[in-house]
């Protein structure tokens, strides 16, 4: 498309593809909503007003909202367990025709080779994906990962058009202390993003320093306000496992928010398809008080500006024409991205391509009833507390349950055995604990879903479980999996341990299926396997498990099981 036919479109010289008519406009520059058409030509935006437009097609929308597509700002599509191929088919249902996205998961097992998977899948796709180059593979030298990606394979990153800055710097740490070998990750990208988690006073003051200007990890206001006064952009995560909307989002007003985005960060297949995607973060925000347009700003123009992607999160002429229509929010009527209209009535109307069937990744590991004996001895033992909703642990201490000289779990009290189980490099390493929070009664649950590292993590009542849960997802090549005895219910996730290709509703009715196993067995939360996935990230406080041991996060440390 040639700049003077965008002209003439503007102009009235020429008519436009499609023109939108009758819609209620959202501007998320003056704070209005308002009357207006809307002319697209190509992939822009011609013009917005009234002013008597001819187009090819013409969509009469009367009285419904024209807002700008929804921008994603911070999430891992592989913590959907869908291929971005398959995730793109669940979101732009929901409204949304940019993501921004983190590929550590699959980094952590597979490098480079899984990083460029993630793109290269991304392509032809009614949903843009941009991708920020995963700063810490591993997280921590804590655990161990698949991979190992250097500043100098960072570096090649730079190269793909698809990939526009540095993810999450989980390693704080080593940030603060000004470490030669973070220093040069940073300095491969220009834009840099924040994981940050109760960092304050002088070490936040550091850290931002550094050139770190967003963060997802907020869990109070004192927290995201202190960070906003540095100069951070909050993005307020509400996903699956960690909801943080309720406690931040009074915090936005019509002074500040431009500095404040909305994002998932981790999303099961069954919250997308029960709740939907930024839409509902939308109508939550609302429903809390936020102004209609504000809340339409923290998923478009916000998210755009920090990210620099000027071409869009806007309706004014020149900009991308990615529009939603909607009747009543959260629910999309239409979608229309770059100029095409991908969901009609809504419904997908713009066939996403089939990628070939592949399964990628190892499982390198020999289970075992063995490495998971505890021999008892005297004194009590370090207890990782699990809650629902939140990615932050506590310690609890306990006097352990013993068995024939063995430590073993104690349903009476909810502290169950979970072991991490090393899957990428053959080692053998498998760290062993202690768990609150879960429920169990009898049985085990397992899952190659296990950040960032995604070894194999399984929690169960007792042992001969708990290896043959292990067992089952070597068998799998990764996946999810509930094991009560001979009864199994399984989730296979063929690509790395970590996606499936299988669509966002047949996913999510066998998440289902593994949830009400789990329920069966006593488990007392409602996604058991999303919290358990995270309790082997030890770059989130308080007491985390890696294939290596038990891990104090506020002291970046083993510490023994007992004490």
């Amino acid at each position: 498309m040639k700049l003077t036919e965008l002209i003439d479109v503007a102009a009235g010289r020429r008519p436009g593809s499609i023109l939108i008519k009758g819609g209620r406009v959202v501007n998320v520059r003056s704070g209005e909503i308002f009357e207006a058409d809307v002319l697209i030509y190509g992939d822009r935006i011609a013009a917005v007003g009234k002013h008597n437009f001819e187009a090819e097609k013409v969509i009469d929308v009367e009285g419904m909202l024209v807002l700008p597509g929804f921008i994603e700002g911070h999430i891992h599509i592989e913590s959907s367990m869908m291929t971005p191929r398959k995730f793109a088919e669940a979101v732009v249902v929901h409204g949304t025709t940019t993501v921004i996205a983190d590929p550590h998961e699959i980094a952590n097992v597979m490098g480079l080779e899984g990083i460029h998977f993630m793109i290269n899948d991304s392509k032809d796709l009614p949903v843009d994906i941009y991708f920020m180059a995963p700063s810490c593979v591993p997280s921590s030298n804590l655990e161990t990962s698949g991979a190992w990606l250097t500043a100098a394979e960072l570096q090649k990153l730079n190269f793909e058009p698809k990939v526009i800055g540095l993810a999450e710097m989980m390693d704080f740490p080593g940030v603060i202390a000004a470490k030669s070998e973070v220093i040069e990750r940073l300095e491969t990208f220009e834009l840099r993003d924040g994981h940050a988690p109760l960092l304050s006073g002088r070490n936040l003051n550091a850290y931002i320093a550094a050139g770190i200007y967003s963060d997802h990890e907020c869990v109070s206001k004192a927290e995201a306000l202190e960070k906003l006064r540095l100069g951070m952009q909050i993005m307020i995560r509400e996903g699956t496992a960690a909801q943080n909307l309720d406690e931040l989002i009074g915090l936005v007003d019509d002074k500040n928010w431009p500095f404040f985005s909305l994002v998932s960060d981790d999303l099961h297949p069954s919250t997308i398809v029960e709740r939907g995607h930024l839409n509902a973060l939308v109508k939550k925000a609302v429903e809390r008080g936020v102004p209609l347009v504000n809340a339409i700003r923290m998923v478009s123009i916000n998210t755009a500006r920090y990210f620099r992607l000027h071409d869009r999160g806007e309706i004014v002429p020149g900009k991308l024409a990615d529009i939603v229509i909607a009747d009543e929010l959260p629910e999309i009527v239409h979608v229309i991205k770059s100029g095409k209209m991908v969901v009609e009535n809504t419904e997908l109307i713009t066939p996403v391509p089939p990628a070939e069937r592949r399964k990628v990744g190892r499982m390198l590991l020999k289970p075992s009833l063995e490495p998971l004996k505890v021999p008892a001895r005297s004194g009590e033992i370090r207890v990782i507390v699990a809650k629902e909703g939140t990615l932050i642990t506590d310690l609890m201490l306990a006097k352990p349950k013993v068995l024939d000289g063995l430590v073993v779990s104690d349903t009476d009290r909810d502290i169950l055995k979970v072991s991490v189980w090393e899957r990428h490099k053959g080692t053998g390493n498998v760290g062993v604990g202690f768990v609150h929070g879960f429920g169990l009664k009898r049985g085990a649950i397992a899952s190659s879903v296990a950040h960032d590292s995604h070894n194999i993590v399984a929690i169960g009542t007792n042992d001969n479980d708990m290896v043959k849960a292990v067992e089952i997802l070597k068998e799998l090549g990764g996946g999810l999996v509930v094991v009560d005895g001979e009864k199994i219910t399984k989730l296979p996730l063929p690509v790395a341990g970590l996606m499936t290709d299988t669509d966002v509703h047949e996913l999510a009715s066998n998440e289902k299926k593994l949830t009400e196993a789990a329920k069966a067995l006593g488990c007392a939360m409602n996604n058991p396997f999303m919290t358990m996935s995270f309790l082997a990230l030890p770059v989130i406080p308080h007491i985390k498990l890696t294939d290596k041991g038990l891990v104090d996060v506020d002291q970046f440390k083993f510490v023994s099981l007992w004490l």
